[in-house]
């Protein structure tokens, strides 16, 4: 995509990533895709803001040229040293030497560990201003654990641009427009950002809140965040979201229900449908997720968002279903606490699943309001005693509501 300018003399000069499969390794975004913005301050000096991927190094590099020749660049502006914000830094800082490479003082130590480059780097401290010209000038404000310890995000004070780094970002390419305000399917985008903020930055919900509330003094006009759309139609709509989101950490969430089940044989698998019944006829929303092909990445922001948990799984080798027990382990590392959950399944000659269950619920903090197993297939009196499970948990559900 070419250049777009921002506001007047700022430039967005980022790339799409269509190719990768995995960001950070670990989270799928092949369908999605990901964007890595990077921005040009075409003042009287040159700043750049953030970076790309080592990947994309020449189509980074040609999206600056469009704005300033590389090599004309007075200042490199990293806000976090992730690198898939800081991967072109080596090649840049050849055809740029000149440049003064500008970020925390653990930003710069991640400099010399990741890229062995000393010279020609400055620390900025919280709240320091740089001036560009008569037309631009930036102020950094430290960000820390949104979402590393390094990380700070660059605020162009006459234009009221807020390049936030991780902070209000999301997956999804852009897709011919770059801005918020042009974007018929903003649905995507948002679903996109909570998918994200749940994958990358929950835990570590107090550090956000603090920044959200660091910022609400600071007009602002446009949010650039790091991936995924710009807001300038309605920044503060994003900020909204974080807000709600940041806040899930400690609410009891939603009153809705994510189903999680795993199956060996298919006999747990009927059991889902019945109790996914007794829910609906209470009038929760239901989202229901295969253990075995849904990624994690996938399920994570329901578990965030929504109150209860229903875990469909049978046992094996005497314990829980092994994708049901990893898929659980993922909601303890990002702390998705309290929850009204329940737990049924099949078992063929002794039952064990539960045990599991139980070890892991305590772990989770989550309420354990029932627990069931069943032995062999479903009978259809075993059946209408799933419906009713389900409306159960439902009732429950509803009960906990703050």
């Amino acid at each position: 995509m070419p250049a777009i300018e921002v506001k007047p003399g700022i430039y967005w000069i980022g790339v799409n990533d269509r190719t990768t499969d995995l960001f950070e390794g670990l989270w799928p975004i092949t369908r999605e895709g990901v964007s890595y913005n990077a921005y040009v301050i075409n003042g009287e000096k040159k700043a750049l803001i953030d970076l790309a991927r080592d990947i994309k190094a020449g189509d980074l590099l040609n999206q600056i040229a469009q704005i300033v020749e590389p090599s004309q660049l007075d200042y490199i502006v990293l806000n976090h040293m992730e690198p898939d914000h800081t991967g072109v830094l080596t090649t840049l800082h050849r055809i740029a030497p000149k440049a003064l490479i500008l970020g925390t003082r653990k930003a710069l130590d991640m400099v010399a560990s990741y890229y062995h480059i000393t010279e020609g780097v400055r620390e900025v401290k919280d709240g320091e201003t740089l001036e560009l010209g008569p037309q631009h000038a930036l102020q950094f404000i430290s960000m820390p654990f949104v979402h590393w310890p390094e990380t700070m995000s660059t605020y162009e004070l006459h234009h009221r641009v807020l390049f936030s780094c991780d902070a209000f970002g999301g997956y999804g390419a852009l897709q011919g427009a770059i801005f918020d305000d042009q974007r018929p399917d903003i649905d995507f985008y948002e679903q996109e950002a909570l998918r994200y903020y749940v994958n990358i930055i929950a835990l570590y919900p107090k550090p956000v809140l603090k920044a959200i509330a660091r910022l609400a003094d600071v007009p602002i006009d446009v949010i650039a965040p790091s991936h995924g759309l710009i807001w300038r139609g309605q920044p503060q709509h994003i900020v909204n979201l974080y807000q709600k989101w940041a806040e899930y950490a400690e609410a009891p969430g939603d009153p809705a229900v994510t189903l999680l089940y795993g199956t060996m044989y298919g006999l747990t698998e009927l059991m889902v449908e019945a109790v996914a019944q007794g829910v609906a006829q209470v009038g929760l929303p239901l989202e229901i997720f295969d253990v075995r092909h849904t990624h994690a990445s996938y399920i994570l922001p329901y578990l965030y968002t929504r109150r209860g948990v229903l875990v469909g799984a049978p046992t094996y080798e005497g314990g829980m279903f092994p994708p049901m027990v990893d898929m659980l382990h993922m909601a303890e590392h990002k702390r998705i606490f309290n929850r009204q959950a329940a737990y049924f399944g099949s078992f063929g000659w002794s039952g064990g699943a539960r045990r599991d269950f139980a070890t892991l619920c305590e772990a989770l903090r989550w309420n354990a309001t029932e627990v069931w197993e069943f032995k062999g297939a479903p009978t259809p009196e075993l059946l209408r005693e799933g419906v009713a499970f389900g409306a159960r948990f439902a009732q429950a559900v509803l009960a906990a509501t703050p």
